[in-house]
């Protein structure tokens, strides 16, 4: 066990504790415990990069931990309407179909490198950045319309429905390009 693995985790850990905190409404805990959760991400990449302790295990445990959080906040917050259902079942459905073409794709026996798509990291920060500013509306006292939470979530969706729709053409392409020549 490294100080990267060790940070993914930690993230892991953190998700039942940020959830704990959304149920009995402290808005500013959950918030606290979200930045450091998502401070451990930068942090475990950045280490194992800087320390060369890459793993096996951290290539797992890091987007695991990721999509635990992510997923996990999505799914708590719109329960505790803090944002819109529609959106969290945009994103998980991202989430589940990208998980399902992997498993087919390794079903499959069919190679593949799994690489982000600017799209997705784009995705990825609007998904962080509506969790958090959702998180802050609520922790912090404001006479302020929740309007401009809604336009980021709908900025959210269209790069989560985009981000799906690249990985799913790229998903087409790897198993055209493996199919026998005389299937073509």
């Amino acid at each position: 066990m490294n100080i990267p693995n060790f940070l993914s985790l930690l993230r892991i850990i953190l998700v039942p504790v940020f959830v704990i905190f959304l149920i009995q409404a402290a808005y500013d805990k959950a918030l606290i415990t979200f930045v450091v959760a998502g401070v451990t991400d930068a942090l475990d990449g950045t280490l194992a990069r800087l320390l060369k302790c890459q793993t096996t295990l951290g290539a797992y445990l890091d987007p695991i931990a990721d999509k635990f959080l992510l997923v996990t906040s999505f799914v708590t917050l719109a329960v505790y309407g803090l944002i819109p259902g529609w959106l969290a079942v945009i994103v998980i459905s991202r989430d589940f179909i990208i998980l399902l073409g992997i498993a087919i794709l390794t079903l499959m026996s069919v190679s593949y490198e799994i690489k982000p798509a600017i799209v997705g990291k784009v995705t990825t920060a609007l998904q962080i950045v509506t969790v958090f500013l959702a998180l802050l509306y609520k922790a912090v006292p404001n006479d302020l319309s929740n309007k401009w939470i809604i336009g980021l979530c709908w900025a959210t969706a269209l790069f989560t429905v985009i981000s799906g729709l690249v990985y799913i053409l790229r998903g087409i392409r790897i198993l055209n390009k493996s199919a026998p020549e005389e299937a073509k």
